[in-house]
C-alpha cells in the first residue's frame, strides 16, 4: 500500500539521503587500482557513526554489510569483501543506504577505475546515467509509474543496451523497501499514479549484453547469465508539483 509523505517525513527522508550522498560522494579516489571493496565499506560505516546513522542494508533480509559493491558483470547486491580488489578498467557499482531518525536514504553510483578502455563501456556507464535522469522527469503527478520503466527502456534500447528485469526501483520512507515497485521497463499509461507526496528510490540497472541474470553461490551477489558489463545509478527523489525533486544530493535537492 503506498503511502504519501508528510513534509516532516519528507525532510528525514532528505536529511538520510544527504548522508548517501556525501558517503558515495567521497568513494571516487578510493575506488582505484589496487584497492579494494572492503575499503569503502570501512569509509561508508565511519562516515555513518560520525552522521549519527546506521547502515539501512546491514541486517535486512540477513544481509551483513552497509554496502553492496557490484563489479562488471556483477549487477546488484556484489558483497564488499576485501578481496574484490579493483583493476584498470573495472566498472563498480556501489549502492548505499541510511537509516537516520527512523527514515531512509537510498542511492547507488558507478565509478570506473582509471577510466573507460572501450567506448562500448563508456556509452554503458554514460547512458546508464542519463537513462535515470530521463526517469527521473518522468516521475510526474498524473503520470504513471509505466512512464517512468518505459522512459528508461526506451532510452536505454537505442543504445543497443539491456535494462535489467529482475531488479527494479521501489518506494522509500520509513522502510527500505515500500509500494510502489518501479520496474525500469513497461509501457506509457499503466501503472499506479504518481502523485504529489510521494518518495521514490529510481534506479535503472543496465546491461551491454542480455538482460537475464543469475545469483552466485553467497545467496546475493546477482550476475548477467551472459556476463556482459553493468551499470546502475539511483536517487531517491519526492515527487512535487512540479515533478520530482532530487534528495540524494550534496545541494540540497534538485528539480
Amino acid at each position: 500500500m503506498m503511502r504519501l509523505k508528510s513534509p516532516d517525513e519528507i525532510l528525514k527522508i532528505e536529511h538520510a539521503s544527504r548522508i548517501v550522498a556525501e558517503i558515495l560522494s567521497i568513494f571516487s579516489e578510493y575506488v582505484v587500482e589496487g584497492s579494494d571493496a572492503s575499503v569503502l565499506e570501512r569509509l561508508a560505516l565511519e562516515r555513518m557513526s560520525t552522521r549519527g546513522a546506521e547502515p539501512a542494508f546491514r541486517g535486512y533480509r540477513g544481509y551483513g554489510f552497509a554496502l553492496t559493491v557490484s563489479v562488471n558483470e556483477e549487477v546488484v547486491h556484489g558483497l564488499p569483501l576485501r578481496e574484490k580488489v579493483f583493476r584498470t578498467g573495472d566498472i563498480v557499482s556501489v549502492d548505499c543506504g541510511v537509516v537516520k531518525s527512523d527514515y531512509i536514504g537510498d542511492a547507488a553510483y558507478t565509478y570506473v577505475v582509471g577510466g573507460f578502455l572501450c567506448d562500448g563501456d563508456r556509452i554503458l556507464v554514460q547512458e546508464t546515467q542519463r537513462a535515470l535522469q530521463i526517469a527521473i522527469d518522468a516521475a510526474r503527478p498524473g503520470n504513471r509509474i509505466g512512464d517512468i520503466g518505459n522512459a528508461v527502456q526506451s532510452y536505454a534500447e537505442r543504445f543497443g543496451l539491456s535494462v535489467i528485469r529482475d531488479y527494479v526501483g521501489h518506494g522509500v520512507g520509513s522502510a527500505l523497501h515500500e509500494d510502489p515497485q518501479i520496474p525500469n521497463y513497461g509501457k506509457v499509461g499503466t501503472g499506479p499514479v504518481i502523485r504529489t507526496g510521494m518518495t521514490l528510490a529510481i534506479e535503472p540497472m543496465i546491461s551491454s549484453g542480455d538482460f537475464p541474470v543469475e545469483v552466485l553461490g553467497d545467496g546475493w551477489t546477482a550476475v548477467t547469465k551472459d556476463r556482459s558489463r553493468t551499470a546502475h545509478f539511483e536517487h531517491t527523489v519526492v515527487v512535487e508539483e512540479k515533478g520530482a525533486r532530487i534528495l540524494s544530493t550534496l545541494d540540497g535537492g534538485v528539480q
